[in-house]
């Protein structure tokens, strides 16, 4: 029996084209994940593997869809066969019964690997070029340094209840206590 697998990133993407594409490869049953590939937790995966039997075979879209890592990818077609299970992959074209299969696997695994490496190293190159320029990434500091000398002031006043500071700055208190302690002291 052929079961396929099918897999998305983020809810906002559809598994349309990987499930049309797995029933016209004569999948008889489909599983399917939304979730990113790195999360440890497919239920649709775990599902479809539970449901193979010797003989069957699994079938993916892309190899991507199926391991978080080459490694990963690897530990789980080999468990595949040590069931007496077949895997292909349709875009490809991996069908390990075959020793050319098995081959083109590896490769293809690996150049998967590869590519990966080679996007998170132009991500790191490009923050770093960022950061040289005086960019920084991330949220913006709720507090600039006139607020947080403002808030220095107001907290030392006993008068003055902290729930009006953290109104008059738009921030909760959890913020302000990031930035002030309770005595007056900067944090930040």
């Amino acid at each position: 029996m052929n079961v396929g697998y099918a897999r998305v990133s983020t809810g906002e993407q559809t598994l349309d084209l990987q499930t049309d594409e797995l029933q016209e490869a004569g999948c008889e049953e489909i599983y399917t994940d939304k979730t990113s590939g790195a999360k440890g937790q497919r239920p649709g995966l775990e599902k479809a593997l539970s449901y193979l039997r010797e003989g069957d075979c699994l079938i993916v879209w892309k190899l991507d869809r199926l391991g978080r890592s080459l490694k990963d990818l690897i530990e789980k077609v080999q468990a595949l066969g040590e069931e007496g299970c077949e895997f292909r992959s349709l875009k490809e074209g991996i069908d390990t019964t075959t020793p050319a299969g098995k081959l083109t696997f590896h490769i293809f695994g690996a150049l998967a690997e590869f590519e990966r490496d080679l996007i998170r190293e132009r991500t790191k190159a490009g923050l770093r070029a960022a950061r040289k320029r005086g960019k920084t990434g991330g949220r913006p500091p709720a507090l600039d340094e006139g607020d947080i000398k403002m808030a220095q002031r107001l907290i030392q006043d006993p008068d003055v209840p902290v729930d009006t500071i953290c109104q008059r700055l738009g921030i909760s208190s959890a913020t302000l206590y990031r930035y002030v302690g309770p005595d007056g002291s900067r944090r930040k």
